[in-house]
């Protein structure tokens, strides 16, 4: 079961969709490690919905609660190319939110809600492989 988990995973970090989905969870790790330490606090918990202004942000949250759905059926199956799979439909929300919104707002209710919704990418990603591990 290892072995075709870590195939799995190989083969998806190989195609465009795994090196940026990658790429963009580093990116949310290393803002939410930076921003952690900062307020000597983490941003766990769920976002707030109704603080969603943007609708980068709404789509983001939609994605992250599909994939959280889909890979974690896929892997209750034993199915690692399905949660692979699954996990490369965040990547276009994830682009999508690093390009239009600024995570560290001015208003402090907006910032804690984008790194909880950073969180989240971590989470789901997380269900499948731990992406902070994968060098690249």
């Amino acid at each position: 079961m290892v072995v075709r988990r870590v195939e799995a995973l190989g083969q998806f970090l190989d195609s465009d969709d795994g090196k940026n989905l990658l790429a963009g969870t580093k990116r949310a790790a290393n803002i939410l490690r930076i921003e952690e330490k900062k307020d000597g606090r983490t941003f766990d918990g769920a976002p707030d919905a109704s603080l969603y202004g943007l609708a980068e942000e709404k789509t983001l949250a939609k994605a992250i609660a599909q994939v959280t759905q889909d890979a974690g059926a896929a892997v209750a199956k034993e199915d690692f190319a399905g949660a692979m799979g699954a996990m490369a439909k965040l990547r276009p929300a994830v682009d999508a939110f690093f390009d239009k919104v600024k995570v560290n707002d001015d208003d402090p209710k907006l910032r804690e809600n984008r790194l909880k919704l950073l969180n989240e990418i971590r989470a789901a990603t997380r269900a499948v492989a731990d992406f902070s591990r994968i060098e690249g």
